[in-house]
């Protein structure tokens, strides 16, 4: 048996069937990470599994224990939500201890683990000051000792990050990750950015209205999508019919819809063995970062073309391009 179990889990408010038969499994020591859009289920079967909402139906099973009926204070589990929620009127010495007061532990002992907790969260000098001498940052680490610091079965991570700027944002995924993996703590993340997802996880899966989508490893998921929901959602794809796949390279496929990721369509006049190729002008130019993304009309079909930042080897709007697509790079949908 695993170490969490969801089995057919349903939950519904009034008429709206918000999940719709879960069945999952996670191991013991795992990072898995519930990933998909807003309104797709994924935090309340996160809060179906800490007791904070009732299931419709189905069975929620740690460790062996059926806890679907268990209060909150029964599963020992730790929660880390998008807002901090810590007490402004206590140090963070105070509001790292507050759980263990609560339960009558020494005062040595919660000194002593006050302090460990919070250098393995990289805090052992913001000791004694308060919420509002902190960043957003900063916060969100006192709020994530005071989750570990009770020992919990298991850490629910529900979007912890989403209000924090992007360069500290990913700092912090770094950071989340290392402590993670050095605890070997169970850990549930819920996020809706799927480049978090793919940083921080050693399991995905993708929601969908209710119901999972697809599961697997980040490098699964992210060149094996399944579905078109996941090829849209994971790695913006390019998504064709098969009539136009027929129309830009004269392959035709049994599905109904193939995915090809943007790095795939290489732009090159060197023919690629096993390749189709086909013509193209550029029509829009955007720089991410160290990539450069493409927007190529290749006779009425649009698709985007990702190639690595070079200054001396860029391409302008309205170029004629030779392109290549390596056939094992079309991937065909069910």
């Amino acid at each position: 048996m695993a170490y969490i179990e969801f089995r057919n889990v349903h939950k519904s408010f009034g008429n709206n069937e918000v999940l719709k038969g879960i069945n999952l499994s996670i191991d013991e020591g795992e990072f898995v990470t519930l990933l998909g859009p807003s309104g797709c289920g994924k935090s309340t079967l996160l809060r179906c599994f800490s007791g904070l909402e009732t299931v419709t139906e189905g069975e929620i099973y740690l460790d062996g224990t059926n806890i679907t009926d268990f209060t909150p204070k029964q599963r020992k589990i730790g929660m880390v939500f998008q807002q901090y929620s810590l007490f402004p009127n206590m140090t963070v010495h105070q509001n790292v201890a507050f759980g263990l007061q609560m339960q009558k532990k020494d005062k040595h002992f919660i000194t002593e683990k006050v302090k460990d907790v919070l250098h393995t969260v990289g805090l052992s000098d913001k000791l004694d000051q308060y919420p509002r001498q902190l960043s957003g940052g900063q916060q969100q680490r006192v709020a994530l000792a005071r989750a570990i610091i009770m020992e919990p079965k298991v850490l629910l991570l529900d979007e912890p990050l989403s209000a924090i700027d992007a360069l500290l944002r990913r700092n912090l995924q770094v950071e989340i990750r290392k402590i993670q993996q050095n605890l070997k703590m169970t850990t549930i993340f819920v996020t809706h950015d799927q480049e978090e997802a793919m940083v921080m996880s050693d399991t995905i899966h993708l929601f969908n209205v209710g119901q999972i989508e697809q599961s697997g490893s980040p490098a699964d998921i992210y060149t094996h999508p399944q579905t078109k929901f996941a090829a849209n959602f994971i790695g913006h794809y390019n998504i064709l019919s098969n009539p136009d796949l027929k129309k830009l390279c004269g392959l035709s496929s049994d599905c109904d819809f193939v995915a090809i990721r943007p790095e795939a369509v290489l732009i090159s006049p060197e023919p690629l063995n096993d390749a189709v190729h086909f013509q193209g002008k550029i029509t829009g130019v955007m720089l991410r970062g160290t990539t450069i993304s493409y927007t190529i009309d290749c006779d009425g079909i649009e698709l985007r073309a990702d190639t690595l930042f070079e200054t001396n080897r860029q391409r302008n709007m309205g170029e004629m391009l030779q392109l290549q697509i390596l056939k094992e790079d079309i991937l065909h949908l069910h």
